[in-house]
């Protein structure tokens, strides 16, 4: 095989290793976390931003544009009615997204990992990816929705597996309703369903717990 020299503009590292690559496509300020929220499918700039506490326009427009001269995402425009501009991940973006999620959970075993500062429904999401005890969801079948304002996300087990999708689903086991604290307080919190700050829980009890006793946060390093 033949090596080529590739000269760019400008370069962070005089490393041929592929991690110092990744640093260069997605190690600025933000980058993975606009990545994160476009996980599960597109969404528009005032979207992103919203959940993405902090950052500026100017800077998401500069995150934005990086990301998209790597090829880790494209813009669009949704057809009527809808008619808007939207951000996706290529489907070599998308591909990052177990490492984002793998990330997420080695760093949760930090002492510094606050599980009470903000999450946007994205996060959430990933954290159910990230956490669920693979063992304990052996042999268990269930699909829940997750309703937040403005937002929505169907959740399957399947045997060990678990995926998530945008959107509503015509029959699920139990739905559980609110923002991304009430659903940190039931499921990782463990709170009784009905319980003050939780989120409400409708259809399957039984279903909405067996899927609740299939998380936990990770121990915390010494």
């Amino acid at each position: 095989m033949k090596l080529e020299k590739v000269t760019k503009e400008r370069r962070w590292y005089d490393d041929a290793c592929g991690t110092a690559l990744a640093l260069e496509f997605v190690g600025e300020r933000w980058s993975l976390l606009v990545m994160r929220e476009l996980v599960y499918g597109p969404r528009r700039f005032g979207e992103i931003r919203a959940n993405l506490p902090g950052i500026s326009a100017n800077v998401l427009t500069q995150r934005l544009e990086s990301l998209e001269a790597a090829g880790i995402l494209v813009r669009r425009r949704l057809p009527s009615p809808a008619n808007v501009q939207v951000y996706d991940l290529t489907d070599w973006g998308r591909d990052a997204a177990p490492l984002i999620r793998d990330l997420g959970r080695w760093a949760a075993r930090s002492p510094r990992h606050d599980p009470l500062l903000f999450m946007s429904p994205a996060s959430m999401m990933m954290s159910f990816d990230a956490l669920m005890d693979r063992e304990r969801a052996r042999g268990v079948r269930l699909t829940v929705g997750c309703r937040f304002p403005g937002d929505g996300f169907v959740v399957d087990v399947d045997d060990g597996r678990l995926s998530v999708r945008r959107g509503e689903a015509a029959a699920v086991d139990a739905t559980f309703e609110g923002d991304t604290m009430a659903l940190r307080v039931t499921v990782y919190g463990k709170m009784p369903f009905g319980g003050e700050g939780g989120a409400t829980v409708t259809g399957d009890l039984a279903a909405a717990q067996r899927f609740v006793d299939l998380f936990r946060l990770p121990e915390k390093i010494a």
